[in-house]
């Protein structure tokens, strides 16, 4: 608040003017530090995931599993495929339909990359509904 001292009158004058150039500065140095922020929080941290505790959903009766072993081998059942042959496989197994869900299995030793690979494939042969198969945590509920 500021004081307007003058010989004007014999009141003194209030002047009612909100210095905002502090406000200004303080919301840019925030504006800097969240600008160096926010991409640091998004940089690739190691995690251990939690294991789900969700309900099991009920599945189909005739449920289609895609497996990959550790020697990164598919099989769909029990039966093994080769990956050239998956997609023909696939449309032997479902009918064609390409609706059907895809219940994929990987081994805990196949590599993130070998999981794309055939989910690529998967996509690529027309096949969008495909569901991570994993074990359940009891001891997490």
């Amino acid at each position: 608040m500021a004081i307007r001292l003058g010989h004007d009158g014999d009141d003194f004058a209030e002047t009612h003017e909100i210095n905002v150039t502090p406000f200004i500065d303080v919301i840019l140095v925030l504006l800097i530090i969240f600008m160096i922020a926010a991409p640091l929080a998004t940089v690739d941290v190691p995690v251990d995931l939690p294991a789900t505790t969700v309900e099991r959903q009920p599945r189909p009766d005739k449920p289609v599993f895609l497996t990959i072993k550790a020697d990164r081998t598919l099989a769909i059942g029990d039966d093994p495929v080769a990956p050239e042959m998956l997609a023909s496989t696939l449309d032997t197994v479902s009918k064609g339909n390409r609706d059907e869900r895809i219940f994929l299995r990987a081994d805990r030793a196949v590599t993130y990359g070998d999981v794309m690979t055939v989910m690529n494939t998967l996509r690529a042969a027309g096949y969008l509904k495909v569901a991570l198969v994993g074990l359940e945590d009891r001891e997490a509920k």
